[in-house]
C-alpha cells in the first residue's frame, strides 16, 4: 500500500475518532438528539466544505499545470522554429508536474539561446553599419528582427572579417595615395582647392570615406598631379636645354650660370617661372647678338650634317646657311633647321650609328689588311701580329653581319619614308658594294704585283746568280746596319754542281733560283768572303763582264741582297 493511501486511512480513522469523541461530549452534556443531528450536520458540512475547497485548489493546480504545459509547448515550438532547431522530444510515463518542469526548463534554455543570438546579431549589425559608413558599401542582407541561425551568424561574422580586411587594405591604399598627392602638391606648389582635395589633405584620415569611387577618384587625382608634374618637368627640362643652349651660344660666364644651379635641378612651379624668365631674358639677349648666335647654330648644323651623312647638295639646299644678312628671321630659320636635324637624327639614331660603326670597322679592316701585307710585321714583338690577325678575322666575319642588319634597317626606313636612304648623296648599300669591289680589285692588283716581282727577281737571280732571302732581325757579323735588318750573305752556302741547271734553295723562304753557270763547292775557300766561279765550260761572252763585276764586289765586301722594286 502506498503512503498516500495509508495517510487517507489515517485521516478517516481520525475523523471517526473525532466524531465519536464529539458524540461522547454531546451525551455527557446532554444535548438532545435533534441538536446532535444539527451539530453533526454542521461538522459534516464543515468537513465537506473544507475538502471541497482543498479539492478545488488542487483542481486549480492541475489546470495551471495543464495550461503551463500547453503554453510551454507552444513557446517551445515557436523558439525551435525561430532558432531553426529540432523539436524537443518529451519523455513518456512521467507525471504532469515533471512534464511541465522539463518543458519549462527547455523553453528557458531556448529563450537564452535566442537572447544570445540576438545580442550577437546586434553587435554584428553595429559593426557592419560602421564599416558600411566607412566603405560606403551596402549593409549585409539579414533581417535584424528575426532570430539568425548559427550558419547565418557565422557567415555574417565572416563578412565582417572580410570587410575589416577590405577596410585595412583601402586605408593603406588611401594613405599611400595621400602621401603621393601631398608630395606632388608640394612639388607643384599647389594648394588644395576643391572640397575633395581638402578632405584628402586637410581632414582626419580616419574620417575619410574609403569607397571605391573615392579610391578611384584618388588614383585619378594622383594621375592628374603626376601628369602636371611630368608636364612641369618636361617644360623645365625644355627650358633648361634652351637655357644651356643659349648660354653656350651667348658665352655666358660660369659665375652667372652657377646662380641658377637650384633651378637647373628642381622642377617646382617657382622653378618653372624662374626658368621661363631666364629664357625670355636670354632670347632678348640673343636678338642683340644675332650674328654670334647664328654662327654657333651653324656650327651645330655642320656637326649634324656629318652625323646624318648629308651630301653636298643636301647641305646646299639649306640656303640660309650661306646668307650674310643676319636678321631675326635668319636666326629663326637656323633654329628651325637645327631642331629638324636633331629630330631627324634622333628618329634614325640607330641607323646612323650603325653606318658610322660600319665605316669605323671598314677603316680598321683596311688598316689591318695593309699591315698583313707589310713584310716588316714579322719583326714586331709582344704578340701584336697574333692580335692583329685575330682582330682582322673578327672584322671579316662581323662586317657582313653588320651590313645585313643595316640593309634590313634601311629597307624599313625607305618603306616608311618613301625615299632612298643616302649617305653623302649615294646609296649606302651601293657604296658598301663598291668598297668591297675596290678591295677585291686591290687584292688582285697586289697579287699580280707580287707575281710580277717574283718573276722579275727570278730573272735577276738567273742573270746575277743571287738569291733573295727574307730579312730577319739577326745581323751578319762584321757589318754595321743601323736599321737592324739582316744582310744576306751567301758565301757559306753549300752548292752542289753537276750540270748547268743546278739549283740553290733559300734557307728561309725556300725560293728556288736557277744559276746561269755551274759553280764548284765552296769548301775550299770557306774562310774567304768570295766565290770563284768555275766550270769545265767558259762563261758566255755576254755574262763575262757581269761575273767580273761580281768578283770585284765579293772581294771588297760580303754580298748584300738587292732591294726588291716596289716594296
Amino acid at each position: 500500500m502506498r503512503k498516500s493511501e495509508v495517510l487517507a486511512a489515517e485521516a478517516v480513522s481520525c475523523l471517526n475518532k473525532a466524531m465519536c469523541h464529539l458524540k461522547e461530549i454531546w451525551e455527557e452534556i446532554g444535548i438532545p438528539e435533534d441538536q446532535r443531528l444539527q451539530r453533526t450536520n454542521v461538522v459534516k458540512n464543515h468537513i465537506k466544505s473544507l475538502l471541497e475547497m482543498m479539492i478545488k485548489e488542487e483542481e486549480s493546480l492541475r489546470k495551471r499545470l495543464i495550461s503551463s504545459i500547453q503554453t510551454c509547448r507552444t513557446e517551445m515550438e515557436k523558439l525551435c522554429l525561430e532558432l531553426q532547431l529540432a523539436m524537443f522530444e518529451e519523455e513518456e510515463g512521467i507525471s504532469m508536474l515533471q512534464q511541465e518542469k522539463n518543458i519549462r526548463t527547455q523553453v528557458e534554455a531556448l529563450a537564452k539561446e535566442k537572447t544570445r543570438r540576438m545580442q550577437q546579431l546586434k553587435a554584428l549589425l553595429e559593426q557592419d553599419q560602421d564599416l558600411c559608413d566607412i566603405l560606403c558599401s551596402m549593409p549585409y542582407g539579414i533581417t535584424p528582427d528575426s532570430v539568425p541561425s548559427l550558419e547565418q551568424l557565422e557567415d555574417f561574422g565572416q563578412h565582417i572579417t572580410n570587410q575589416k580586411v577590405e577596410k585595412a587594405k583601402r586605408h593603406a591604399e588611401f594613405m599611400d595615395l595621400k602621401k603621393q598627392i601631398t608630395l606632388c602638391m608640394e612639388e607643384l606648389d599647389h594648394i588644395p582647392e576643391t572640397s575633395f582635395e581638402k578632405d584628402v589633405v586637410c581632414e582626419d584620415e580616419n574620417s575619410f570615406c574609403l569607397s571605391r569611387d573615392n579610391i578611384t577618384a584618388l588614383k585619378l587625382l594622383v594621375c592628374q598631379l603626376e601628369e602636371r608634374k611630368a608636364e612641369n618637368e618636361a617644360a623645365c627640362e625644355t627650358h633648361r636645354e634652351k637655357i644651356q643652349q643659349l648660354w653656350d651660344r651667348l658665352q655666358i660666364p660660369q659665375e652667372e650660370r652657377e646662380t641658377f644651379n637650384e633651378h637647373m635641378v628642381s622642377s617646382k612651379r617657382r622653378n618653372l617661372e624662374v626658368l621661363k624668365g631666364e629664357v625670355q631674358r636670354l632670347e632678348e639677349l640673343k636678338l642683340l647678338n644675332i650674328r654670334n648666335v647664328t654662327d654657333a647654330i651653324r656650327s651645330e648644323i655642320a656637326v649634324f650634317w656629318e652625323k646624318c651623312f648629308l651630301s653636298t647638295d643636301q647641305r646646299q639646299a639649306f640656303v640660309p646657311y650661306f646668307s650674310e644678312d643676319f636678321t631675326e628671321e635668319l636666326l629663326s630659320l637656323h633654329d628651325a633647321e637645327i631642331l629638324r636635324l636633331k629630330q631627324h637624327y634622333e628618329d634614325h639614331k640607330e641607323l646612323f650609328e650603325g653606318v658610322h660603326q660600319w665605316e669605323e670597322s671598314w677603316r680598321l679592316f683596311q688598316e689591318l689588311e695593309k699591315k698583313a701585307t707589310d713584310p716588316t710585321r714579322f719583326t714586331n714583338r709582344g704578340g701584336n701580329l697574333l692580335k692583329e690577325e685575330k682582330q682582322r678575322s673578327e672584322l671579316h666575319k662581323s662586317l657582313p653581319k653588320l651590313e645585313k642588319k643595316l640593309k634590313a634597317q634601311i629597307d624599313t626606313w625607305e618603306s616608311e619614308e618613301g625615299r632612298q636612304f643616302l649617305v653623302n648623296g649615294q646609296k649606302f648599300l651601293q657604296y658598301v658594294e663598291e668598297q668591297w669591289e675596290l678591295h677585291r680589285i686591290e687584292k688582285e692588283k697586289e697579287k699580280l704585283e707580287r707575281q710580277l716581282k717574283k718573276s722579275k727577281q727570278t730573272e735577276e737571280d738567273m742573270l746575277y746568280g743571287t738569291a733573295v732571302r727574307t730579312p730577319t732581325k739577326r745581323r751578319f757579323l762584321g757589318t754595321n746596319t743601323p736599321n737592324k735588318t739582316r744582310r744576306m750573305f751567301n758565301a757559306t752556302s753549300s752548292i752542289s754542281s753537276g750540270t748547268s741547271n743546278s739549283t740553290m734553295r733559300s734557307v728561309y723562304g725556300g725560293t728556288v733560283c736557277r744559276s746561269p753557270v755551274p759553280r764548284p763547292p765552296l769548301s775550299a775557300n770557306k774562310g774567304s768572303g768570295t766565290r770563284t766561279p768555275g766550270s769545265s765550260k767558259p762563261p758566255h761572252p755576254q755574262l763575262r763582264g757581269f761575273n767580273k763585276e761580281n768578283e770585284a764586289h765579293f772581294k771588297g765586301s760580303p754580298m748584300r741582297a738587292r732591294p726588291v722594286q716596289g716594296l
